[in-house]
């Protein structure tokens, strides 16, 4: 059964460029250290941004099969232990601001 979360789509790209540009990393030499980027610069960004302790960072697929890395606010899934609806914007704002040229909302 499918996962459902709210929140917002990263892309890969957004979250590399970050960890290099941003957070002064050297660019990743393979898949292995692409990912350790992207999870460092996704932890950074949740810190900066005040979502860090009420949102998580998963890996989804849109109904279209494409994948991308999402920081969910709310899923109706239990074993999430997120909440099952959408906080208020304003928890969200800052995220929202920092991403919002690179991110596409996900909805239930």
């Amino acid at each position: 059964m499918a996962t459902y979360y709210c929140g917002y789509l990263v892309p890969n790209e957004f979250l590399l460029q970050r960890a290099v540009e941003e957070l002064g990393q050297e660019p990743p030499e393979n898949a292995e250290d692409e990912i350790e980027l992207i999870l460092m610069a996704a932890r950074d960004l949740m810190g900066e941004t005040g979502v860090l302790c009420s949102a998580k960072f998963r890996r989804v697929k849109t109904p279209k099969g494409t994948t991308w890395w999402c920081i969910a606010f709310s899923s109706k899934a239990p074993h999430e232990r997120l909440p099952a609806t959408a906080p208020p914007e304003e928890r969200y704002k800052a995220l929202k601001e920092a991403i919002a040229t690179e991110a596409n909302q996900c909805l239930f």
